[in-house]
C-alpha cells in the first residue's frame, strides 16, 4: 500500500533529474505529507503528430478518475492499482495499455500494527536519492463546464503496489511498486506495449531497488493531514528496538 509519501525536490529539481522537456505552470510545492487528492507531479511521455517523443512534468490529482466516471469523487478509493490486477480491472486496464507515468518520491509513510499499536516509518532510498514509483495516469472531461473552460480537464494519477519483499515486509503486506532505472524508460514510453507481461517485467526488475532502501520509526504527527513540514520525515526512538 502506499497511502502517504514525500516529495522533498523543488520542481526546477525534478526537470533536471528526469530530464523534462516541458513543465506545466501549476507544479505543487514539495510536500512532506502527501494524501490522496492531493496534487502531486508525474513525469509522462508523449509523442506529438510527428512521433517525437515530449517528456512532460505535470500536476496531478493523486486517485485516478477513469475517463468513464461521472464525478471525480471516485478517485478517492483509487489511489493505489495492484500489479497483479492492474491489466484487468476496467478502471485501470486502459491507463496501463497507454498512460503510464512516474511518480517521483523522495520517501513514503507505512505503519506497522503490533500489540502496542501502530507505528509511522519513513521509507526512503538510502542515498537521499528518489524513488521512481510506478503510476498510471488519466484525464477526466468535466461534463458540467463549458469547452473553453481551462478547468474542464482533469489530470489524475494511481500509483502502483506490489507485494513487500524484504524488511519491508515486516513493516505492511504491500508496497509501491518502485521502478528501476533499466525499465523506467520503457515504462513511460507510449510506444511500449502495455500488458502482463510488461508488468511482470517492471515487477521483476523492481526487487533490485530493495538493496538500497532505508527506514525509520517517525512521529505519529504524520498520521495527521494538516501536518506537513520536513520535521515528519525525522527519526524518533523505535518501540520496536534496534
Amino acid at each position: 500500500m502506499c497511502g502517504r509519501f514525500v516529495v522533498a525536490k523543488e520542481s526546477n529539481e525534478l526537470l533536471t533529474i528526469f530530464d523534462v522537456d516541458r513543465a506545466a505552470d501549476d507544479l505543487p510545492e514539495p510536500n512532506f505529507n502527501i494524501a490522496p487528492t492531493t496534487q502531486v507531479p508525474v513525469v509522462v511521455e508523449t509523442a506529438d503528430g510527428d512521433g517525437t517523443l515530449m517528456k512532460r512534468l505535470e500536476s496531478a490529482r493523486w486517485g485516478l478518475v477513469p475517463s468513464w466516471a461521472k464525478d471525480p469523487s471516485v478517485g478517492s478509493r483509487m489511489f493505489n492499482a495492484r500489479v497483479e490486477s492492474a491489466a484487468e480491472k476496467p478502471a485501470f486496464r486502459q491507463a496501463v495499455r497507454k498512460r503510464r507515468a512516474i511518480v517521483p518520491a523522495t520517501g513514503y509513510y507505512e505503519w506497522r500494527t503490533s500489540e502496542a499499536g501502530k507505528q509511522p516509518y519513513f521509507i526512503h532510498p538510502e542515498d537521499d536519492a528518489l524513488f521512481s514509483f510506478a503510476a498510471l495516469y488519466e484525464w477526466w472531461r468535466n461534463p458540467a463546464v463549458a469547452d473553453d473552460d481551462p478547468d474542464r480537464w482533469l489530470l489524475s494519477t494511481t500509483i502502483m503496489t506490489r507485494p513487500s519483499a524484504g524488511a519491508l515486509a515486516g513493516i505492511h503486506d504491500r508496497m509501491p511498486l518502485m521502478l528501476s532505472a533499466d525499465v523506467a524508460q520503457t515504462w513511460i514510453d507510449p510506444s511500449t506495449t502495455g500488458d502482463e507481461s510488461l508488468l511482470d517485467r517492471v515487477l521483476d526488475a523492481s526487487s533490485s531497488v530493495l538493496d538500497g532502501v532505508a527506514f525509520h520509526a517517525v512521529s505519529k504527527a504524520v498520521g495527521n493531514v494538516a501536518n506537513t513540514g520536513p520535521a515528519l520525515i525525522e527519526a524518533v526512538d523505535d518501540p520496536a528496538g534496534p
